[in-house]
């Protein structure tokens, strides 16, 4: 399995093309049509609601995006859709919601969040509920999770889709839940083969670590995140296929 040329051919807006200046709130609608209005790769995120509907919002907590106390997994997909977005007039759109708007016209690199805290193993219902909104769907998407146990469940859920890890140098200090032996586990990014993935998408700054030379080296596409600046994107391009940008247009 490759992953689809559309995502090394165009640049990926992280959470969408997001400008709260202009009422578009992160993951949100609104930031989505300017993001195909544009012509740039879609990033989102994915939250498990209360009955198990995948919502596209990135944090755990509700607080900072939306002023709400309590948490995603505590509230029903319907409830979740009418609570608005800071910055916009529009609720928490559901992945279902997302495909509809998106519709294959650009491509979609979805990140399934940790649900365990821990980057453990988890129950795999957000991983079955994504596989199910994606049955059918025709245009180009790939998979990804900071959490290895996600994306081998993924491998065999859903074994057409294209599925890739989130990456970074994992840094203690940055991971305050994990133990120090799982940071340095993770860094060196040893479930790529037995996830069966095609892609990493890497913290930009760390992208000359010699795991991340070697996996492209083996044919892995290698994208980045996040990208803020003209100046940034010429440099990580050297050592990427493609990155995932904010705050200014790729």
């Amino acid at each position: 399995m490759t992953l689809p040329p559309a995502f090394l051919s165009r640049p990926i807006a992280h959470r969408a093309l997001h400008d709260t200046a202009a009422g578009r709130p992160e993951n949100s609608r609104s930031a989505m049509r300017a993001a195909i209005a544009q012509g740039y790769g879609i990033e989102c995120d994915l939250q498990l609601s209360a009955d198990g509907v995948p919502m596209v919002f990135h944090d755990e907590a509700l607080m900072r995006l939306t002023g709400q106390d309590g948490l995603v997994a505590q509230r029903t997909a319907e409830e979740l859709g009418r609570i608005p977005l800071r910055h916009g007039d529009e609720g928490i759109p559901t992945l279902a919601e997302a495909l509809e708007l998106v519709g294959g016209r650009v491509p979609l690199l979805i990140e399934l969040k940790d649900q365990t805290g821990v980057l453990g193993p988890g129950d795999g219902r957000l991983e079955e509920a994504t596989a199910a909104a994606l049955r059918g769907y025709e245009g180009p998407v790939a998979l990804m999770s900071f959490n290895p146990h996600s994306v081998i469940a993924l491998r065999e859920i859903a074994p057409g889709l294209p599925r890739g890890l989130t990456t970074e140098e994992y840094q203690p200090k940055d991971w305050p839940g994990l133990p120090g032996e799982v940071c340095a586990r993770l860094r060196g990014i040893p479930d790529y083969q037995a996830a069966g993935a095609c892609f990493i998408s890497h913290h930009a700054p760390d992208l000359g670590r010699a795991r991340v030379g070697e996996l492209r080296a083996e044919g892995a596409a290698v994208l980045c995140w996040t990208i803020r600046s003209a100046e940034a994107e010429r440099e990580a391009r050297r050592l990427a296929d493609n990155v995932t940008f904010e705050g200014y247009l790729a």
